[in-house]
């Protein structure tokens, strides 16, 4: 395995790096970063949340940018305000060496548009931005994209199954013709296809992480095997085994989400919601309880819970199953981080147990029946 000085990354950066605990490149990175660095072409990284995508664009970006220019050189689009928060609070620490300042905005829907206005109004040289937001800017003129050299789609499918296609054609139509696209997506879909053939080079530099390397050892895969009806009883039953330790409970759909969580608040547990049809203040008040650990339970669909990274998950419950095996993936990651280990276990019933081999198969996961 090659080391972060050995793929081109220079030294302030390694220091920022190792103070977050990141020592060795993982295989995206790996992939990544010596191409980034060394190529002024389009690019597709197809790998998983929690695999590092984020330093693996982030630090080519970031070593490609001019500090002495006050113009936006580089757009990080990314599907959810959380996910935003996420990029923007990375890269400043990976920033936190640099001799030259280079300074992160991060725009999105939910926050009011004045304070964002006034933010992009001192020099910004990297914009991190939701699609909707960033339209938002670019039709009040509040930003200008004639000095962009690099955009980045992050989530590219969540962007795309979140309803951001018209957002996203708009903004790689308006963006300078010699902008160079970095497109990062756990999954490539028909539609995302589309807008690849559309906007980006016809000779495309791809890597794929393989989906063996995108397993975290540290996860204990389980499923039990139950009746609908007796769902509920089992699923508390194994929260009241895991002591009050922090979860994730994952649904398909926002009523089975609403439903779930009514009936563990009945039960005096500490739990809520988060889903689309939550205003963006009530939102964050959720995920500010989750993170200070005085909700230990939350209750999410997919989408919603993109971008919420929490230290110290101990289990993932799925309670209903993802309509995509790559969704299992993204939500098992949210447990096991940073070298702890963590639970993900599927409640079933005996039809659904052959979703489960499908997983074995296609993720590379060995589950266990409990």
């Amino acid at each position: 395995m090659a080391t972060f000085n050995e793929l081109g990354v220079s030294a302030q950066f390694i220091q920022a790096l190792t103070e977050m605990n990141i020592t060795k490149p993982s295989e995206i990175q790996e992939k990544a970063i010596p191409f980034l660095l060394k190529n002024q072409q389009d690019f597709i990284g197809q790998a998983q949340t929690g695999t590092g995508k984020t330093a693996a664009f982030g630090l080519p970006l970031l070593m490609k940018v001019n500090p002495k220019s006050n113009e936006v050189q580089s757009l990080i689009l990314a599907p959810t305000r959380e996910l935003c928060q996420q990029i923007a609070k990375h890269l400043f620490k990976l920033t936190k060496h640099l001799t030259a300042k280079i300074f992160v905005e991060a725009v999105y829907g939910g926050e009011k548009i004045e304070l964002q206005l006034r933010a992009l109004s001192r020099p910004t040289q990297i914009v991190v931005a939701t699609p909707g937001r960033l339209i938002d800017l670019l039709e009040r003129k509040a930003l200008n994209l004639k000095s962009l050299r690099t955009i980045v789609l992050d989530e590219a499918d969540e962007m795309l199954s979140m309803g951001f296609k018209d957002e996203l054609s708009t903004i790689l139509r308006q963006s300078p013709p010699n902008t160079t696209k970095w497109l990062f997506s756990a999954t490539l879909p028909s539609a995302l296809q589309k807008l690849i053939d559309t906007y980006m080079a016809k000779d495309t530099h791809t890597v794929q992480v393989k989906k063996a390397e995108i397993v975290n050892n540290l996860i204990e895969h389980q499923y039990f095997v139950c009746e609908e009806r007796d769902k509920l009883n089992y699923v508390i039953q194994f929260i009241n085994t895991m002591n009050a330790a922090t979860g994730i409970i994952f649904c398909r759909t926002k009523a089975a989400v609403q439903t779930l969580t009514k009936q563990l608040q009945s039960k005096n547990y500490e739990v809520d919601a988060i889903h689309g049809d939550l205003q963006q203040k009530e939102r964050d008040k959720v995920m500010r309880a989750f993170k200070s650990h005085k909700l230990k339970i939350l209750v999410a669909t997919d989408i919603s819970a993109r971008g919420i990274d929490v230290d110290d998950l101990a289990y993932v419950i799925h309670y209903q199953l993802p309509d995509m095996p790559e969704y299992y993936t993204h939500r098992s990651g949210r447990t096991a981080r940073a070298g702890k280990r963590g639970i993900s276990i599927c409640f079933v019933s005996q039809a659904e147990t052959k979703r489960i081999n499908e997983y074995t198969k296609l993720l590379n996961i060995i589950f266990r029946k409990v």
